[in-house]
């Protein structure tokens, strides 16, 4: 079967960290047999090129110098910030769909996918138009929630689009909920996952000073809720001595700084780090706390990998209970939940699995059963294989 995957980014080269699921599933789809391919923007004039044996289409949209409104941070947080880049959507979108629209006319795909349909489904449009082939989006929860909030006038163009899919499927039962609300289509609930599933749980390491280590990564925003996480750590001083290992990059650095100096909390703030000192972090943790929000722009966590990565180490997760991330954890079995914005309920969390040790290994063992049996690779790309068989088959 030949797949073409429609992006927004997909990485330059083997430095670049983006979407490692994607490009997991994309390896395991072509050593599976399957002829899966990438369509994606270019980075400053970037052309066609393989990236871990996948073949990459890249299309030019821009001039070079500034061809630039995807890869390094996203699109919206660039427009944000430059009225350049706020008038770049418009070629971005049609230089896309002129140039899908050649390239499957050169070539034959049985499936296309559409990854952030909004507006990739033009893409997917333009693809079809082209050659008939079956197209199925896969939709995120953050462009429903930019929908919703800040683009309401598109809310017809997602009923459109998804009527004019032979398959639409959601990264968590709560992405799903999102889209019913919009249209009335059936929407097939495919997690992603992380790219270390399966990964035998080593045993952690202890720091050999008595601290309970917390680990936390993500992206220091409002919506991964790291300053309640740091507010709960204050409130276990004197009960349980902890130190957070915060790896993440974001706008809120400062402010979150600040507020640890000022509640005693020590958090070691590190940047993107490698993938051996991002292992080390996992191996030397004894808790994963996501204490994800639904933001001021009401947006939420769309799943939580992160918390997947913890399961696929052995250790146990909390988080809260918003967005995707109860797909992930059964509250008291695979992980515990608490309340969004509610740093007591998360200090006694913590001090709960600090405490008794047995507990906090059952968590992790259920952990790991809920990562083999709902989120393992083989589970997944199955799902995959057998959305893509289906529509194929339905696609003359």
């Amino acid at each position: 079967m030949r797949i073409l995957h429609l992006v927004t980014a997909f990485p330059r080269d083997e430095r670049d960290i983006i979407a490692p699921w994607l490009v997991e599933l994309i390896k395991r789809q072509r050593a599976a047999g399957h002829d899966a391919q990438v369509f994606a923007p270019s980075y400053h004039g970037s052309g066609d090129h393989l990236f871990a044996g996948i073949p990459v289409h890249r299309f030019r949209y821009f001039f070079a110098r500034w061809e630039a409104l995807t890869h390094d941070e996203s699109a919206a947080d660039r427009m944000r910030r430059s009225l350049l880049y706020r008038l770049m959507p418009a070629p971005f979108v049609l230089a896309g769909m002129f140039a899908v629209w050649r390239l499957c006319r050169r070539e034959r795909y049985d499936v296309i996918h559409v990854h952030w349909p909004v507006p990739l489904a033009l893409w997917g449009w333009a693809a079809r138009t082209a050659r008939r082939a079956a197209v199925v989006l896969t939709f995120y929860g953050i462009e429903l929630r930019w929908v919703k909030r800040s683009l309401p006038f598109l809310k017809g163009f997602v009923r459109w689009a998804c009527r004019r899919a032979d398959r639409v499927v959601a990264i968590s039962t709560e992405t799903a909920r999102e889209i019913r609300e919009l249209v009335d289509v059936p929407v097939t609930v495919i997690p992603y996952t992380t790219p270390f599933s399966g990964r035998a749980a080593p045993r952690a390491v202890a720091t050999g000073d008595g601290k309970r280590t917390i680990l936390f990564i993500g992206r220091l925003v409002e919506l991964k809720g790291l300053a309640y996480l740091i507010e709960a750590a204050g409130l276990l001083r004197g009960r349980v001595d902890t130190r957070i290992v915060a790896i993440g990059i974001g706008p809120e650095r400062d402010r979150l700084e600040a507020l640890a100096r000022d509640r005693n909390v020590d958090v070691d703030f590190r940047n993107k780090v490698p993938d051996a000192e991002l292992q080390q972090a996992f191996l030397t943790s004894d808790v994963l706390v996501l204490p994800s929000i639904i933001d001021a722009r009401g947006d939420t966590e769309g799943l939580g990998v992160a918390l997947l990565d913890a399961m696929s180490y052995g250790i146990p997760a909390i988080a809260s209970r918003v967005g995707g991330i109860p797909d992930i954890i059964e509250d008291g079995v695979s992980g515990l939940l608490v309340p969004p914005a509610d740093p007591r309920a998360l200090a006694q969390a913590i001090e709960r699995v600090a405490r008794d040790p047995a507990y906090a290994q059952r968590l992790a063992e259920g952990g790991r059963e809920r990562l083999r049996t709902h989120f393992s690779w083989d589970v997944i790309t199955a799902k995959w294989e057998a959305v893509y068989s289906e529509i194929a088959a339905l696609s003359p």
